[in-house]
């Protein structure tokens, strides 16, 4: 058991850190973007490609870590208005329906990261596909992150990222 939670963490830790440089790159290549366009009236010929792919990755990959963190959209002044209980049953509801989602996620995002396989970017002439695969894995993540959450064990990483009203 033991060696399952820390491959879990592991893989979890390799994902938060994609995550992140995704966004790094994502900052420095339209960063770039904007300054040699601004300076030098030059735009390199794949950096508004770039930037797409990294938003998508970034975007679906951030995706998964809010619901791990618990960040994700919640309306408790509605459920406070229902009993402990009921809100309980309506946890592992909405965990079945995160599951749901993520493997969603992962049957259609392999269907069309195959079906992009045969085409190719422009610029960067890198597979289409590569877009695209960023659904199956985070819906991998998700659906993860779900059956632990249906199981009762805590999946956050970082305390006091909650806003407090």
């Amino acid at each position: 058991m033991n060696f399952i939670k820390k491959a879990g963490l592991w893989i979890d830790s390799i994902f938060e850190r994609a995550t992140l440089l995704s966004l790094v790159a994502l900052i420095f290549v339209v960063t770039t973007q904007v300054m040699t366009r601004k300076l030098f009236n030059f735009v390199f010929f794949w950096s508004e490609e770039i930037t797409l792919l990294l938003l998508a990755w970034f975007a679906f990959m951030s995706i998964a870590i809010g619901f791990r963190e618990y960040i994700h959209l919640g309306i408790d002044s509605f459920t406070n208005l229902f009993s402990k209980k009921f809100n309980k049953v309506w946890d592992k509801v909405i965990m079945l329906s995160t599951l749901a989602f993520g493997m969603y996620l992962v049957i259609q995002g392999w269907d069309f990261t195959v079906l992009m396989m045969d085409s190719t970017l422009p610029a960067t002439k890198l597979p289409s596909s590569i877009t695209y695969l960023a659904m199956p894995i985070t819906g991998m993540m998700i659906s993860g992150y779900a059956l632990l959450h249906l199981f009762n064990i805590q999946t956050t990483r970082h305390q006091g990222i909650e806003e407090e009203i």
